[in-house]
């Protein structure tokens, strides 16, 4: 399967919150993620081996807000987009099924900070 292709800007300084909704097929059907979780990093390039941020449903940043309907989100509060350092990066996102497999990689693309002016 293959990621979708979303690039992200973040407002360095704002909260930052977006849902997205995992479907399937030529009708498109809703992926039911009871039970997954969800991991992101985001790296300076996809072949640089420093994580710049992660994201996962453990620590609040990745959240599965409705599993039935295939729906999660990433919720940033200003705090976290305010530390970050970087302006252009890449990410992606991944869901994990109970037991660790399967994994699919469902979103990837650029990560972009807008810096801030107010401070």
């Amino acid at each position: 399967m293959q990621p979708a292709s979303v690039d992200l800007m973040i407002y360095k300084g704002a909260t930052f919150s977006k849902q997205f909704q995992w479907q399937t097929g030529s009708t498109p059907t809703p992926v039911d993620l009871t039970g997954c979780t969800a991991r992101m990093q985001v790296r300076k390039t996809t072949q640089d081996t420093a994580v710049l941020d992660t994201l996962t449903t453990e620590n609040g940043k990745l959240v599965i807000n409705d599993a039935l309907l295939g729906k999660f989100k990433i919720n940033l509060t200003a705090a976290q987009t305010g530390a970050y350092a970087f302006i252009n990066a890449a990410y992606d996102l991944e869901i994990v099924y109970y037991g660790g497999e399967p994994v699919y990689r469902v979103l990837s693309g650029c990560f972009s900070v807008d810096p801030e002016v107010t401070r």
